[in-house]
């Protein structure tokens, strides 16, 4: 087609190592599968209990549902959810990964007894072929598939859910989960605002200001406590996975937010919820504040002025999200905000730009009083291009881990994603 040489057959790709099969992609698509190598990402995700006790509810919850259908697991990782509809009853369950976790996937079904019932496939969901063995006249009745990111939508992986629906669905055919919606609210934060951004006015006596652009252009994966929220919340963008398509996930979407009480706002959060309508019992999980942790967290954007809130005023705008031109699992976001008061020496309004990129994980490493490591925080710091282990800043979580350590033998082990199988920098004894 247009000239150019056809790709490797299905045959080729089975019989291809991870390295091959991605020979040809992008950096930042490299970077992204392979950034799933590492077992500690999923060890992460299974021991998230909201997300992974929610999905074995909604399957097990609906046996009737899953029994004798066909089942495709799209980014399927570890196998947990293909394990969960075998189990369920479903005739067969396809899984499809890029990554090379995918062959600790196989063992893992395997030693399970589930090798008959679940079939596991490497490479791109764009770009293998289901086994027509196992499919339903071409088709499968349900698919599953764990694809949120932090803001919901980072990496871009809905993309692929919705490309799977419109190829392999059968009419009628159900999705697990089929509902998210984005949600929003004012925060106080002061205290680390000026930590983080205030930081930069004075660095050793010398003027930094001109990293703050940097600093406020890189929203923060943190968790939030409930304390902080000067507004109530409000919902902002809803995907129903059955219709949306992949140009809907650009969106611009008003939002107001009521403020509770006299306070300072000083930035902007937002988490998701995620909805299994198709259950015979509805099941609902949230990654907001309000809620049991998740690895999710919250998404926290940081504003260039502090609004000053009385109780009863509304703070407007819109929230706007599309991929970032360069790398499409990166997001550019704005928020177009406006107290409205009518107490004009407190009037504001702006507009922020913001980057969702590479992500640096951080895991703070404390021994207790017998020699053994805890880890009493990941901290994700969001990254633009380039950053080094060296250039961390540590999040809430990780400064207060730090800062309550009783001894210097503290270590931080930085995960970079964009390494094969992660990159671990041990070594860093000094507080940050």
């Amino acid at each position: 087609m247009n000239g150019t040489k056809p790709g490797p057959s299905v045959a080729d790709m089975a019989n291809m190592s991870t390295e091959e099969r991605m020979a040809g992609m992008e950096h930042s698509e490299v970077r992204y599968f392979t950034s799933y190598d590492h077992h500690g990402i999923h060890e992460e995700m299974l021991k998230d209990e909201v997300r992974t006790r929610s999905y074995r509810d909604a399957i097990y919850q609906n046996q009737h549902i899953f029994k004798d259908k066909v089942v495709l697991d799209v980014g399927c990782g570890t196998g947990i959810l293909s394990m969960f509809a075998a189990r369920a009853g479903a005739k067969h369950v396809i899984g499809v990964d890029m990554s090379s976790i995918i062959n600790k996937a196989k063992l893992i079904v395997e030693v399970n007894g589930l090798s008959k019932k679940i079939t596991l496939l490497q490479g791109k969901m764009e770009e293998v072929e289901l086994p027509v063995q196992h499919l339903n006249n071409g088709k499968v009745d349900i698919i599953i598939s764990e694809w949120m990111g932090y803001f919901l939508l980072y990496e871009s992986m809905l993309d692929t859910v919705l490309y799977a629906r419109d190829k392999y669905l059968q009419p009628g055919g159900l999705i697990f989960p089929d509902k998210a919606t984005i949600y929003m609210a004012g925060i106080e934060d002061g205290e680390y605002k000026e930590d983080k951004i205030g930081f930069w006015d004075n660095v050793y006596g010398f003027d930094f200001s001109p990293m703050k652009e940097s600093a406020l252009s890189e929203p923060l994966v943190d968790t939030v406590e409930l304390k902080a929220l000067v507004t109530d919340p409000c919902p902002v963008f809803t995907i129903d996975l059955n219709t949306v398509k992949s140009a809907q996930l650009a969106f611009s979407e008003p939002f107001q937010l009521r403020c509770q009480r006299n306070d300072f706002i000083h930035a902007l959060i937002a988490w998701f919820d995620i909805d299994f309508t198709a259950c015979h019992k509805p099941i609902r999980f949230s990654t907001g504040p309000h809620t049991k942790y998740t690895h999710w967290k919250q998404t926290v954007f940081y504003l260039r002025q502090v609004l000053t809130v009385e109780e009863g005023e509304t703070v407007t705008g819109f929230l706007s999200n599309k991929p970032n031109s360069k790398n499409r699992r990166d997001l550019d976001i704005k928020i177009d905000y406006e107290l409205d008061t009518l107490d004009r020496t407190r009037a504001a309004r702006g507009t922020c730009e913001y980057r969702i990129g590479l992500l640096i994980i951080v895991q703070v490493l404390i021994p207790d009083d017998a020699g053994n490591d805890i880890r009493p925080s990941h901290a994700i710091q969001l990254d633009p291009e380039g950053l080094r282990p060296s250039d961390i800043a540590p999040s809430k979580a990780c400064s207060k881990a730090l800062n309550n350590a009783k001894d210097d033998n503290v270590w931080v082990k930085c995960l970079v994603d964009g390494e094969k199988g992660g990159r671990d920098s041990n070594g860093i004894p000094e507080r940050t």
